[in-house]
């Protein structure tokens, strides 16, 4: 058996993960207003057998209005609790930390269904469609509607928004909590200066950019018991010009670093686009572990542990990245989607679990004898 740094455990405040290995959060767009359906069921269970150290829930709006979609998880009633319990006590019995990523989608709200076109339910079906609101009224792309731009008593409510669904995150058994602060959604559009044209205390200099999202990192931090930890995931880079960029990023790092956040979660894009994917000469060209050098350069230069995301597929990228150290996690998406036993089979790759020990007795016991088995 071969020791690895990919299934060595983690300890994060008073949570030890069992290995490097974190499922990603990715919205099924499947609830019906803001509740868990037996889709999420189905699917926590399929990626919880897989053997991950911790899974990540897909964002939870933190208020009715922040959805995303009609189809997005909520966490602003207490209703949604049980539900989203459930989810947690999945994991739990697979021995897979539980964790949620908590955000609200601000002007890129009230959109279609990836699957129905992603498109702004104002243009299609305006009798489904709610405000959207953001930094600033500009709209996402050419032909979208403008958002509203908050007043600074919205923005101290959508604080305690932050605060009180932190709170219903604990209860309902989550062990880690992600902020989500990228890919174009509301914290973002605070943080990036293409998107952030505001005269008052929360726009301007990056000082004053950084002012909300780190209010909102302080609330959730203050909700939370001192033994669960805190992540926050930010768009390393806009990759558009004039844009926000790595240096700020390591800025705002060191600033959640200070407030008693854990990790970073390093992606990137999306302020005007689809995640990950800019334009011009400065757009993030994507490739295996494209992502991997803006986890690197905040975990060195900020002091703080990383997450690192994006087009992680072989397991022996995902142990170098651990042993090089590049990052602290490496967070697995739609691999996982196309291989629910992702963590399983990077063990057997790795030579770390030559036997099937750590699969699911009920399949362990009978791979481990398949091989004799097509020899005979």
């Amino acid at each position: 058996m071969r020791a690895t740094k990919l299934f060595t455990p983690l300890v994060l405040r008073g949570v030890e993960l069992p290995n490097r290995v974190l499922i990603s959060p990715m919205s099924q767009y499947s609830a019906i207003d803001g509740l868990v359906q037996d889709w999420h069921r189905f699917h926590t269970a399929g990626l919880a057998r897989g053997g991950p150290g911790c899974a990540m829930i897909e964002v939870a709006a933190v208020t009715r209005d922040g959805r995303g979609t009609p189809g997005d998880l909520g966490i602003w009633s207490d209703d949604q609790i049980p539900g989203l319990a459930q989810l947690a006590q999945i994991m739990n019995t697979h021995g897979v930390v539980p964790a949620i990523q908590i955000g609200h989608a601000g002007r890129k709200a009230s959109t279609g269904r990836p699957w129905e076109g992603n498109r702004p339910l104002a243009l299609s079906s305006a009798e489904l469609s709610w405000e959207t609101t953001g930094a600033s009224p500009l709209p996402v792309q050419e032909g979208w509607p403008a958002p509203r731009a908050l007043t600074t008593d919205e923005v101290s409510g959508l604080v305690e928004s932050f605060r009180a669904a932190t709170t219903r995150a604990v209860s309902a058994g989550y062990r880690l909590v992600e902020i989500h602060a990228a890919h174009g959604y509301l914290l973002h559009s605070f943080l990036s200066p293409l998107t952030n044209k505001r005269q008052d205390q929360y726009g301007g200099s990056l000082e004053n950019r950084m002012r909300f999202p780190l209010l909102v990192a302080a609330a959730v931090r203050d909700a939370l018991p001192a033994d669960i930890p805190l992540s926050v995931r930010i768009s390393a880079v806009d990759g558009i010009e004039g844009g926000w960029e790595l240096a700020d990023s390591v800025v705002l790092s060191r600033e959640l670093r200070a407030l008693g956040v854990d990790l970073i979660d390093c992606s990137s894009g999306g302020i005007q686009a689809p995640a990950t994917v800019g334009r011009g000469p400065l757009a993030v060209k994507r490739g295996p572990g494209f992502q991997v050098p803006f986890a690197q350069a905040v975990k060195q230069e900020a002091g703080i542990a990383t997450i690192a995301v994006g087009l992680i597929v072989d397991p022996e990228q995902a142990e170098a990245i651990l042993t090089k150290d590049k990052a602290d996690l490496v967070a697995i998406g739609r691999e996982a989607l196309h291989n629910p036993n992702w963590p399983l089979h990077a063990r057997l790759a790795l030579q770390a679990d030559p036997d099937y020990s750590a699969w699911p007795e009920q399949y362990g016991w009978w791979l481990k004898r398949r091989p004799r088995i097509l020899l005979e």
